[in-house]
């Protein structure tokens, strides 16, 4: 397992970078402007991880802006946790006999996500390419929030 990124979502994006890069000495290592979705992603890393995280994977914190305007409440804010795994299916299935609700299965053998017991979203992706899809992942759906 590798620990990828933490999301959080930001109101203001240049306050938030004016935070994050000028304060704090956080570097921007990329970013993502997504037109169709309205949002725009900025990856920051601390200076010693900032070179890893351009040739390969390094802790990243993920600012999401989404540019229609909204208030954030309840933490939601805070997006999620996000770790890699080598077999997915594997993972999750090792969860479940954990007695983890898998609310987001990784039907699409890529991405799952299931919750802490005090609610924080935890994303589990695959690492490398997706697995084909595989029963019981396949047809199983999505249960409460995540």
């Amino acid at each position: 397992m590798e620990y990828l990124h933490t999301m959080v979502r930001v109101a203001d994006l240049d306050r938030a970078l004016a935070f994050y890069v000028d304060a704090f000495g956080l570097e921007e290592v990329r970013r993502v402007e997504n037109e169709k979705g309205r949002f725009t992603l900025v990856f920051l890393a601390a200076p010693g991880d900032a070179e890893r995280a351009r040739s390969e994977k390094a802790p990243l914190i993920e600012l999401t802006y989404n540019w229609d305007p909204e208030t954030y409440t309840g933490g939601r804010n805070f997006g999620h946790l996000a770790y890699q795994v080598e077999d997915i299916y594997a993972f999750c299935d090792r969860l479940v006999r954990a007695g983890v609700t898998i609310n987001r299965p990784p039907r699409d053998g890529y991405m799952a996500f299931v919750r802490s017991p005090d609610g924080i979203s935890i994303e589990i992706l695959q690492k490398g390419e997706s697995r084909p899809p595989q029963e019981p992942w396949l047809s199983m759906e999505n249960t409460g929030s995540w």
